[in-house]
């Protein structure tokens, strides 16, 4: 019944399962680095489409506010306030970071859990599935 035997026209489906999911399992795998490329890709491109807009903003309202002639002391103040605002995002970003990592690292934690589970519950199956052949073996030599 394994793919060890001399003869390979005899396979199991177990084999046929575990190969055609090794398989697919194998090809999203190869996959993932790409597909993670292509959305960093993205992501960074609208970043810097962003970053972009307002460097064009900055260039045709300059002329616009520097005749507006707001004084120097509301300038700092603003200056002050989109500051804090701008430390507020990068520690709401950082935070969301971490979140994010925590997230991932408890998902892994569990799937090993799981992994570890379903080993130990396959390993009982084998050994309850031995032990069922075994009897019913010496059921029918009787």
């Amino acid at each position: 019944m394994s793919k060890n035997k001399p003869d390979d026209s005899s396979i199991s489906i177990c084999d046929i399962l575990k190969d055609k999911t090794s398989e697919i399992v194998k090809k999203m795998e190869c996959q993932l680095p790409l597909t993670m490329q292509q959305y960093s890709d993205l992501y960074t491109a609208y970043l810097h489409s962003f970053d972009d807009m307002f460097g064009t903003c900055y260039i045709s309202q300059k002329e616009f506010f520097d005749k507006l002639n707001i004084s120097q002391e509301t300038l700092r103040e603003f200056d002050k306030y989109l500051d804090s605002l701008s430390k507020s995002y990068q520690n709401w970003i950082d935070l969301n970071s971490k979140s994010g990592r925590i997230y991932v690292q408890t998902k892994l934690s569990m799937i090993k859990s799981y992994d570890q589970f379903i080993h130990i519950v396959m390993n009982s199956y084998a050994q309850y599935l031995a032990k069922f052949n075994e009897i019913n073996n010496c059921k029918s030599e009787k």
